[in-house]
């Protein structure tokens, strides 16, 4: 889970196949315990299975320049909430933006997880804003930063999450703690946050079924990077936002 006010990918652990691109591989990195890839399955059970079913909105295709609310959903509530403004909305991808300085929004009361990771280090978005792309079905999405200074890509972020749901309320997904970092100069790839997503998993934040799904999400992800599969890299490396494209207020 990438923080608010944090540069990307700075404390990474680098985990990958041993021909990959992510070649130093760490003992306590998911490479050493990931199903195989074609294992992955999105589970039925625990905290997907508790978020509201979608609403009306769901068959509909969100307009470019739209804001909606990002929403993570956990025990059935809103536990994080943000507004991004749409980029494109088609069949096979839904891309869209979270600008510099958005407001963030946390869950009141008490979560099986407890509050948001991000709900003691700040209120906003203090990174550069990024582009969030995400495919249907697909349990995570890539979200592009750039560095604040020269506006050229850093690098591509991998937030392992929730199939993204469209409701009427806004974006439904949850985060899977697990992140994976990918440096636009082709540097090998790192593993992030791996032992958050393990004590998550050990301390019954998913089930064994649920932590196998994420597990074998990343394991087909790294297969395709390393076999030079990303799909984002062509059409998303050099997007830009509008310039009025500052950080919205929440849609009415």
């Amino acid at each position: 889970m990438h923080e608010p006010s944090k540069g990307p990918g700075r404390t990474a652990v680098s985990v990958g196949g041993e021909s990959g691109r992510g070649a130093e591989r760490s003992a306590t990195g998911p490479g050493t315990a990931l199903p195989a890839p074609d294992s992955a399955a999105v589970p039925t059970t625990g905290p997907a299975a508790d978020a509201p079913a979608p609403g009306p909105l769901a068959a509909d295709r969100l307009t470019p320049g739209q804001v909606v609310l990002r929403r993570e959903i956990l025990d059935g509530r809103v536990w994080l909430s943000y507004p991004v403004r749409v980029v494109a909305h088609e069949p096979d991808l839904l891309a869209v933006y979270l600008a510099h300085d958005t407001r963030l929004s946390f869950g009141e009361g008490e979560f099986s997880w407890g509050p948001h990771g991000w709900s003691t280090v700040a209120d906003r978005w203090r990174s550069p804003g990024v582009l969030q792309l995400q495919r249907p079905g697909e349990a995570h999405a890539v979200w592009a930063f750039r560095d604040p200074v020269t506006d050229e890509l850093s690098g591509w972020y991998v937030n392992f999450q929730d199939p993204y749901r469209i409701t009427a309320d806004g974006i439904d997904t949850l985060d899977h703690e697990l992140d994976l970092w990918i440096p636009a100069d082709g540097g090998p790839y790192r593993w992030k946050d791996v032992e958050a997503f393990e004590e998550r998993a050990r301390t019954g934040g998913f089930t064994p079924e649920q932590a196998a799904a994420v597990r074998a999400e990343a394991a087909g992800l790294a297969a395709r990077i390393d076999r030079g599969d990303t799909w984002w890299a062509d059409r998303w490396t050099h997007w830009r936002p509008a310039p009025h494209w500052t950080a919205p207020p929440p849609p009415a």
